[in-house]
């Protein structure tokens, strides 16, 4: 579909494709194998401008907006998942600044993200406290010029590889929801350190490890907005996230689509290719209508926050959860288009079927998501 990009755009979609089919892809499989952080990439794409986008240009950025940090997203994910989040992970992280920091946090954090010279990371879930965000049990404890932290923060994207984290801690546990705030974290912190590398499923070319805080000081000047703001920060940021999610997810499930209508153009099986079996085109003709419909979906929701809207929080939802849904769904369907070709390790639908799995989890589950949008419905039905 024609979804009216500026030249500006087309040049973002078409550089991020390049380096995705000529540096990303060839070198996907053996990160997903290995799990080495993929460094080598990441200098690539902070070459290439690509960690600014999103970022105003007085902080050293390209001065674009959410939608074109999608389009970069969508085009990395479709070589590759795990290596797409790495540079979407830092994103994450970087959003809380961008919307609640103050310009002497800016002025000192965003211009080294912008560059790429160093990644961001986002902390807010723990063991017990992953759907149930206000159950965080990390503390911040004021004390004198600082906030000391004790706890851990589990399945932290890019954990141990960024230099710079957004973290939410309990500061006035009696407040409940708004008992918590947001600070920013550097890399080297007394008291600042990381758990093991976790062995995952999928998206296994990012680091996902625990943060762990012992007496961790930090100073008051890295307190984000003020006390008692960190749930509102983790919302919203959250919010400003999920379409990059989407966009994930629309990429991993191009990609498959791709590799599918490929195989079965060249597979034979009864004198013919299986492209020209109907069984088989209503599989692709259902797998690209899907995956048409979920980019639309987060295209249109990117572009209503680039344009300004102040509510915004059940279409982002609704974006990563129906892309997410799709991408999970035409995964399958590839391995399944594959037969059991797709099941083994030499053909890359395994992978991405395995991939397209964390995004109906990260960042909100699904389920969450569900509860969000019906959350909202109602919200509207009754000011209505």
């Amino acid at each position: 579909m024609d979804y009216f990009l500026t030249e500006e755009q087309k040049m973002i979609r078409d550089l991020a494709r390049e380096i995705a089919q000529d540096k990303i892809k060839p070198v996907a499989a053996k990160h997903d194998e290995t799990g080495e952080f993929p460094w080598d990439t990441m200098k690539i794409l902070a070459d290439a401008g690509f960690f600014g986008l999103y970022i105003e240009e007085k902080y050293g950025g390209a001065g674009c907006g959410i939608f074109e940090l999608v389009l970069a997203t969508e085009e990395l994910s479709r070589a590759c998942g795990g290596i797409a989040v790495c540079y979407a992970g830092s994103a994450l992280g970087t959003f809380p600044i961008l919307l609640y920091g103050s310009e002497e946090q800016k002025q000192r954090y965003l211009p080294p993200l912008a560059r790429g010279e160093k990644l961001a990371a986002f902390g807010l879930t723990e063991a017990n406290a992953g759907s149930d965000a206000i159950a965080i049990e990390t503390t911040a404890v004021r004390d004198g010029d600082s906030y000391i932290l004790n706890g851990t923060k589990q399945w932290i994207t890019n954990g141990g590889e960024a230099e710079i984290y957004t973290t939410v801690a309990m500061t006035d546990r009696s407040k409940g929801g708004r008992g918590a705030s947001a600070f920013i974290l550097e890399k080297g912190m007394e008291g600042f350190d990381f758990g093991k590398e976790e062995n995952k499923m999928g998206i296994r070319a990012t680091a996902t490890r625990e943060l762990v805080f012992q007496d961790c000081r930090v100073p008051k000047e890295n307190l984000l907005g003020r006390e008692g703001l960190g749930f509102v920060v983790a919302m919203k940021t959250l919010d400003q996230a999920r379409p990059g999610v989407g966009a994930q997810a629309v990429g991993i499930a191009q990609g498959a689509l791709d590799e599918a209508l490929r195989y079965a153009h060249s597979r034979v099986q009864f004198g013919k290719p299986i492209s020209s079996f109907q069984g088989v085109q209503f599989m692709l003709a259902d797998m690209a209508t899907q995956i048409e419909a979920a980019r639309a979906l987060v295209y249109a929701v990117s572009r209503m926050i680039d344009f300004g809207s102040k509510r915004f929080s059940k279409e982002s939802a609704m974006a990563k959860l129906m892309a997410s849904d799709v991408a999970m769904k035409v995964t399958t369907d590839a391995v399944q288009i594959f037969g059991g070709y797709g099941y083994m390790k030499d053909y890359p639908v395994e992978k991405m079927m395995r991939d397209a799995k964390i995004t109906q989890i990260y960042e909100g589950t699904n389920q969450i998501q569900r509860s969000v949008i019906a959350g909202n419905l109602i919200k509207e039905l009754a000011g209505a």
